[in-house]
């Protein structure tokens, strides 16, 4: 493993990095043209410093190929956070931190700004051969970082803001809270954390299916969140997979979805501009700027509730009257396959399942897409018996594969 500590400032480079190198595929120093050779060393050995025990190597006729190798089965902590907790602050930010809660220690004692700076000055600073230059701008702006984060609590008193320090939340002995927030849910990062501060303890969980890459994309999504919350519209740089400049969006966020089944994650907004709902990969976005309150938020939520009852992914209606495509298929299940019918319902997104016989159930929906849920019905296509689409080119589509595959596996055809 690499002995490469560097810090970081801009968190959004060295995302766009991980995500050329580790979410779209491991560039080789040839490939990689966007950075002089130089910058991609600097950056592969920066990053193999965070995830070197995951990188392996092989050579093939092309040279040496490098990918991450990550075993979900014995890992039960997404090693991209490391990312995040490799941020560099100046020595004054660390100084101020320490002397600030020590000033703060008890819950009860408050101070103004300028009393916080006159003491850090006179008490703290004394005796430096060089003291750090403090001034009540620098002060303020930190104080009101921190009321942000939560660490402190800010009281009007008069003209002056008076700051005390939150009190602590009590986590308790057993964190295993925290172990499935930090790998399951967005933002899991703040999880892992907290997850620091607490000395290691048996994981208590595995993941079949374990999404590790969203963790780049952890602060865009918060603050998209923040902007939901607030019920702002934003402004965020959209930047294809396949184009050289971000494209700046105005976009009113609404959802994120995630997917079940890839771990991929959308924002699903409306897009004043246009006049219609979009559905943006969220590693594509960057630079989220929270503008004005919009007065339509709870409608367009409201409108979105109704789109969603015929989404089965993220395929959106391009205008109100879009039609929609059918899609219907019968499945027999054997005597003791009860979970059969029961994962039908568990999973289906929309539609309804109907039983209509001793050991027959129907399925039927009614979407934008009926595309996106091929994946979903091959999973039952031992157990169907029938399957219809309103979408005719689908239906000959779905059908010439499964003629394929038979081919494929030189089996008897069934059709």
């Amino acid at each position: 493993m690499s002995s490469y500590h560097e810090l970081i400032k801009n968190f959004e480079k060295i995302r766009s990095y991980m995500r050329e190198f580790y979410v779209f595929g491991f560039k080789s120093r040839e490939e990689y043209s966007q950075k002089s050779a130089r910058s991609y060393d600097d950056e592969r050995r920066r990053m193999e410093s965070w995830l070197g025990d995951y990188m392996r190597f092989t050579r093939t006729a092309e040279g040496k190929n490098t990918f991450l190798s990550i075993d979900s089965r014995s890992n039960a902590h997404n090693p991209f956070y490391r990312a995040w907790k490799a941020k560099s602050f100046t020595d004054l930010d660390i100084t101020f931190h320490f002397i600030l809660f020590d000033m703060l220690h008890d819950p009860d004692t408050s101070l103004s700004v300028s009393q916080i700076t006159e003491k850090a000055t006179l008490a703290y600073f004394f005796g430096f051969d060089k003291p750090p230059i403090l001034d009540e701008s620098t002060v303020r702006k930190k104080l009101k970082e921190y009321e942000k984060e939560g660490l402190l609590i800010g009281e009007k008193r008069g003209r002056r803001i008076f700051y005390r320090r939150a009190e602590d939340t009590a986590l308790g002995r057993d964190l295993s809270f925290l172990d499935f927030y930090s790998e399951i849910a967005p933002c899991g990062v703040i999880g892992s954390f907290l997850l620091d501060k607490y000395p290691p303890h048996a994981d208590v969980f595995s993941f079949k299916h374990h999404y590790i890459t969203g963790a780049l994309d952890s602060g865009v999504i918060a603050d998209l969140f923040c902007a939901m919350r607030e019920e702002r519209i934003v402004t965020v740089s959209n930047l294809a997979r396949h184009t050289d400049e971000p494209k700046r969006l105005r976009l009113i966020p609404l959802r994120i979805f995630i997917s079940a089944q890839n771990g991929r994650q959308h924002l699903i907004a409306y897009q004043p501009e246009g006049n219609l709902f979009r559905a943006l990969r969220i590693d594509y976005l960057s630079d989220v700027k929270a503008e004005e309150i919009t007065p339509r938020f709870s409608e367009l939520r409201a409108e979105l509730d109704i789109i969603q009852k015929k989404m089965w992914g993220v395929t959106l209606p391009l205008k109100r009257n879009m039609k929609t495509e059918c899609v219907e298929f019968t499945i027999k299940v054997e005597s003791g396959e009860d979970y059969i019918p029961e994962r039908l319902e568990r999973e289906k997104r929309v539609g309804t399942v109907e039983k209509i016989g001793k050991d027959t159930y129907r399925f039927s929906a009614e979407v934008y897409d009926a595309g996106e849920m091929i994946p979903w019905i091959r999973s039952f296509i031992c157990r169907i018996t029938e399957i219809h689409f309103s979408n005719p080119r689908l239906e000959t589509r779905f059908k010439k594969d499964l003629r394929d595959m038979y081919r494929m596996y030189e089996t008897e055809e069934k059709t």
